[in-house]
Parts: structure tokens; sequence; C-alpha cells
């Protein structure tokens, strides 16, 4: 492939779920990571519920000569991912990477203002999609020697948060990665999670921004200043190179690790 890598994924196949995107003016986490899993030698599954975008990323791959296929799943759905593991092993073979890349928190709210349907949505999403993903992945790893998960949690999991279900469920996928991790570690899945901080994607800001009604350039400016390291969000390179040395053989005696990438907001006290 051309480019700058130095393949530290050279021959593997990587998963990652929520490769596609929010449209915007900059590269969100999922599609930054699978370009860079592809720059670094994997063949890579973008999987996405929204299958044009997933599209849109291989594409982005193909054009700087990686190999990827996009493929459609729901991760609320065990079918759906049922027929995505079944669709890479029919292809590839084998799956030695899995990125779970999955959140949502439209119509969150604190404790006593939240609808109950909004805790389930976000719920399934969050916590159930990335179980469900590692459950069906984990088999297919476990019989191949070995494999490397990494799951994208949130500093919201350890920080004062004013949305629920949000911060719930994230707190949950680090106590998910943390049991699968001493679950699979004796046949050599290795499983760890990435906890972004303030991060410039199109999620965050053009999400947001019209949600709320807010600025963009206000948004990004009163971020900035909630970041200790440089009075600057991170980028979402910043987070797919986190991904990218977790999922490598760089990483290969570390399992059950949440590594902030979050500028030292987490770290913050006070």
């Amino acid at each position: 492939m051309s480019g700058d890598g130095v393949g530290r994924l050279a021959g593997k196949v990587a998963v990652v779920v929520g490769a596609g995107q929010t449209p915007g003016e900059t590269i969100g986490n999922g599609r930054a990571t699978a370009v860079l899993f592809a720059r670094e030698g994997a063949r890579v599954v973008a999987a996405d519920r929204v299958l044009a975008s997933a599209e849109e990323t291989r594409e982005l791959i193909e054009a700087s000569g990686g190999e990827a296929v996009a493929l459609e799943v729901d991760v609320r759905d065990e079918a759906s991912i049922e027929r995505l593991v079944a669709d890479v092993v029919a292809r590839w073979g084998r799956i030695d990477v899995l990125h779970n890349n999955v959140g949502i928190g439209a119509g969150d709210n604190n404790a006593l203002d939240l609808d109950e349907k909004a805790w389930h949505r976000i719920m399934d999403v969050n916590l159930m999609g990335t179980w469900l993903t590692c459950k069906h992945v984990i088999p297919v790893m476990r019989e191949h020697g070995g494999g490397a998960i990494v799951n994208v949690s949130s500093i919201a999991a350890v920080c004062a948060a004013p949305l629920l279900t949000y911060k719930v469920s994230k707190a949950g996928v680090n106590a998910l990665t943390h049991q699968l991790a001493m679950d699979h570690a004796g046949a050599g899945v290795r499983v760890n999670a990435v906890m972004p901080g303030l991060i410039d994607t199109p999620m965050a800001i053009e999400g947001v921004s019209a949600a709320f009604g807010l600025d963009r350039g206000e948004l990004r400016a009163s971020r900035d200043k909630m970041v200790p390291l440089g009075r600057h969000q991170g980028t979402a390179w910043d987070v797919a190179h986190a991904a990218l040395f977790l999922a490598s053989d760089e990483a290969r005696f570390i399992t059950g690790v949440v590594l902030p990438v979050d500028g030292g907001q987490s770290a913050r006290i006070g």
C-alpha cells in the first residue's frame, strides 16, 4: 500500500465497527481508525449501520492502495452481527482485530428527566452492541490462536457528565473490557479500550451544534479551553493511533487496559 505506514498490522484482518461517520469537515474516530489500520497493512472490514458511509471509508482506503470491504451491520441485532462475522470468515478465513467504535447519545438526559425509551436505545447500541460483537468474534479469534479487541469508551465513564445513559453505558464498556480480557487471556485474546476525551469530530461538532443551535467556532473554542494539554481538542487521528498501538503486536503483553486519550482531562482533580 502506498503511504508512510510501516506494516504494524501487516497480514491481519481487522473489523472496524462504526467505520462510517456523521458528515462534517473533519474525520471521525471510526473512519480514521479504519484508514490507519489499512495504511499499516490490515485488510479492513469497514462495518456500519449506514452502508453508504462505510462505502465512503472503503473508497478512501482503496484510493490509497489499501484493501477493504464495506459491510452493513446493526449492532442491536444479533443476527446482523452473526452475518457480518460469517461474511468476513468466508472472505478471509479469520479475524485478527476487532475495533468497536459504537456510541450514540441522542435523547439522553439527567436521571430525573430521562425517558425510558432513550435509556434502552442508548444502552442497546453502546453496551449491548459492544458485547454482541465480542461474543461472536472472540470464538473466531480463539480458533486461530488469539487476536486483539479495542473498544471505544469515553472519559464520560470516569468524569462527571450531565448525560446519564451515555456515562453508564461507557462505564459498562470499561467493565466489559476488563472481564473479557480476563476470561480470554489464556486463549491469547487481548481486550483493551480507549477513552477519548474532547475530540474534534463531526459527531462532536456538527452533531452537537445542529442539535443545540450552537455556532461551531464557539463550540470548538469552549471545548478547547477544557483540555489541559495545549488547550486544544484532540483529533480522530489521536484516537486511531492509540487504537493502532493496542491492536498491534507492540502491545502483545497488554490486556485489560483502559487508556485515556484526552489531553489529561480525566487526570485533573478539582
